[in-house]
């Protein structure tokens, strides 16, 4: 295998670079996160195009540096086995799992607010006038209780970040170099890559279903996490069984 980036790694590290900058540089830092995040699909915000955009989208420089030094890490190393199109299929088929995943995730919290909301009355139309023009009824909040803020944090949502695409990549790494030890920065104790990268999913999957956070900011969307990991399983798992040549396309 060589060493460097490859060439698959270095067209997605420069894509998302370029998005990074143009955010800050056009439109006064809200352009292109209006144009190119992912919103709910019930928000107006919503355009289908955002579905593959998010994914080149950054929040901060802690946020796309440690997605890309990610990508960099494992990518390379599963390119050189996947081969380029293999690769960039793989990479964005895991993006694309991530977010049907979480986008699945979010409208089971949407409607379970919006359908007690129904039952008590409301107008499912006025509902979602209130709520596409940035407002709600503070009568909500009594009669939706905890819910409250799960119902508007859902509609009112917007995913940027390529960590669903990664974790599918550090699942494909995993699967094919399941000896590799892996460390995390904070915990500098080599564990092999077929417990490390379980591990990982499973504090994702925890942190999903409790808002606890154990190692990322509590904003990160956890389910799109296990949504790109699952994803990257399930292709793994396709191809191996599915082809003479268990991985590479030439």
């Amino acid at each position: 295998m060589r060493l460097g980036i490859t060439d698959a790694v270095k067209h997605l590290l420069i894509i998302n670079v370029l998005m990074f900058i143009g955010t800050l540089a056009i439109g006064g830092g809200e352009l292109f996160y209006q144009l190119f995040s992912l919103y709910f699909p019930k928000n107006e915000m919503f355009q289908p195009w955002q579905v593959l955009t998010h994914m080149f989208m950054h929040g901060s420089i802690g946020h796309i540096f440690f997605n890309m030094f990610a990508l960099w890490m494992f990518g390379t190393t599963v390119e050189q086995v996947f081969g380029f199109k293999k690769f960039l299929t793989f990479y964005l088929l895991s993006g694309l799992g991530a977010a049907i995943i979480q986008i699945a995730f979010l409208y089971f919290q949407f409607n379970s607010g919006f359908t007690t909301l129904i039952e008590a009355g409301f107008s499912d139309v006025d509902i979602m006038n209130l709520l596409n023009e940035g407002k709600y009824n503070e009568a909500w909040r009594s009669i939706l209780g905890t819910d409250f803020n799960t119902f508007l944090g859902a509609f009112f949502s917007q995913m940027v970040g390529a960590s669903g695409a990664i974790m599918g990549v550090l699942v494909a790494f995993g699967m094919l170099f399941p000896e590799s030890k892996l460390m995390l920065i904070f915990l500098p104790i080599p564990i092999k890559a077929k417990y490390f990268i379980p591990g990982i999913i499973a504090l994702d999957l925890i942190s999903a279903l409790t808002g606890t956070s154990f190692f990322s900011p509590s904003n990160t969307a956890f389910i799109a996490h296990v949504g790109g990991a699952l994803t990257g399983f399930l292709l793994m798992w396709f191809w191996k069984k599915n082809e003479t040549d268990k991985y590479r396309w030439n």
